[in-house]
């Protein structure tokens, strides 16, 4: 079997992680350029200013990729890029890149698939409360529609927001990315539910202009497993994907929120501060979603948790997502399993629960359309002779497209895959050490691009339309 035509192979990024530019041409400070600069916060103290300087190497970077056959190409706008302050003068030069950019991506025949949030806010309105005060939901209204003016006309393809789950949690609980909050679950669910309304009233503004193209949000898909057959464990996962897929895909696939999860709140005392309007906005736009995209990297082994202590996040590295962490409400923890398979960072490689997770999906969410946004490898990858021979990740995307493809065999409408990542970049949290690229980057001479073994091997992927996997 080879994938269907309509079925887009890409790559992906995201604009703090790859741009650099910091500074440059009107645009505004993020809260990653702040925070990211605060001693401890990152892998050796490493930051965006520069990245993999894809702000003035766009137009390489966009010809390796056509090289590469990339049919798309995912990546995301910076806000303070567009309008500095996040809801005042708009910063024409900001929108000239972004037109490059989309521009050199038609020149060669690759559809530009692009986020309008993954992390990267305006520093003006991180301090006027962020995603916990209701004004940054209109002045992110005004930036989306300032983006679907702009670029809608060549941009068929639109995602709101990426990965809520982490930028709140690790936001407004972990305390490991901006604005660097620890344990506060009331400003968490207050974020959450105003990001919700954000992506609605986006959803439902972007429709009115009818531009005639597509638009959804991508969310984390880590779903959560028992590790046997006990009851309170089982009990332990159905809480975990409640919280963690439900809390999330509901609001926007169904148009409110998991009962479970509301009562516990009410209990809690955490139900966020929400308006009638606000619910009824979230439950009329959720017909309105295009689809839904799924950042898969990992599943989650829980089991309910015993241990008299609350939950902490030490240091840098509980936060980064490998297993052994109690959830914040202490109900259940994550565990490293001595018959399964993990990366170097402790994350879990199972192609097998993206099988069972999808199937979960599929019961819950009925005949949804998919795009998988994200799924890759973060590795040390080995240079031998000078080549960068990255076979470890070659394997991993070859097995989780075999599960794409025996999932769209099954009658699943899945309609592309996006490896993370196009080319090596900023990992967040860990610096530059955690590669996840086709394209390898050397810091050591003057970001010189190089194509690693993986890079010939998804070509032929996608020439063959995955044929051979």
């Amino acid at each position: 079997m080879r994938f269907p035509h309509d079925f887009l192979f890409g790559a992906a990024s995201a604009a703090y992680q790859v741009e650099g530019a910091w500074n440059e041409d009107g645009k505004g400070l993020s809260n990653w350029d702040v925070f990211s600069k605060i001693p401890g916060k990152t892998f050796e103290g490493t930051n965006g200013d520069v990245a993999v300087d894809h702000y003035h190497r766009y137009k390489e970077d966009i010809k390796l990729m056509a090289e590469m056959g990339l049919e798309s190409y995912r990546f995301s706008i910076s806000w303070p890029r567009i309008i500095p302050d996040g809801k005042g003068v708009i910063n024409e030069k900001g929108i000239e890149f972004y037109n490059n950019v989309i521009n050199e991506c038609l020149k060669y025949g690759i559809v530009p698939f692009v986020t309008l949030y993954h992390w990267d806010m305006p520093q003006v309105l991180e301090e006027q409360g962020g995603w916990t005060n209701k004004a940054t939901i209109d002045a992110f209204l005004k930036y989306a529609t300032t983006c679907f003016e702009r670029f809608g006309d060549r941009v068929k393809h639109w995602i709101t927001f990426n990965e809520t789950i982490v930028f709140c949690s690790l936001g407004y609980l972990a305390g490991a990315h901006p604005p660097g909050i620890k344990n506060d679950i009331k400003k968490y669910f207050q974020a959450t539910h105003n990001v919700f309304t954000a992506h609605a009233k986006v959803v439902d503004q972007y429709k009115k202009m009818k531009q005639y193209g597509e638009i959804g949000i991508t969310h984390v898909f880590s779903p959560a497993f028992s590790v046997d057959d006990k009851e309170e464990n089982k009990i332990a996962a159905y809480h975990a994907n409640q919280y963690g897929i439900a809390w999330y895909y509901d609001p926007i696939l169904k148009g409110k929120y998991p009962e479970y999860v509301l009562k516990i709140l009410k209990e809690k005392g955490y139900i966020p501060d929400w308006t009638e309007e606000e619910l009824k906005i979230i439950e009329s736009s959720a017909s309105k979603n295009d689809f839904i995209g799924l950042n898969y990297y990992q599943p989650q082994r829980v089991v309910i948790n015993k241990d008299q202590v609350n939950p902490t996040y030490k240091n840098r590295e509980d936060a980064t997502g490998a297993p052994g962490n109690i959830s914040f409400d202490g109900f259940y923890k994550t565990v490293k399993m001595d018959d399964k398979r993990y990366t170097k960072w402790g994350w879990e490689i199972s192609p097998e629960a993206f099988k069972d997770g999808l199937k979960m999906l599929k019961q819950e969410y009925g005949d949804i359309k998919i795009y998988i946004t994200e799924n890759g490898l973060g590795d040390e990858d080995p240079i031998i002779d000078g080549e960068i021979v990255d076979v470890p990740r070659i394997k991993y995307i070859e097995e989780h497209l075999k599960v794409l493809k025996d999932a769209i065999s099954d009658g699943m409408n899945i309609k592309g895959y996006y490896a993370w990542s196009a080319i090596d970049l900023l990992s967040w949290l860990n610096g530059f050490k955690k590669q996840y690229g086709f394209i390898y980057v050397d810091h050591n001479d003057n970001l010189k691009r190089k194509k690693k073994l993986s890079f010939y091997w998804y070509k032929k992927v996608i020439e063959e339309r995955g044929e051979s996997i």
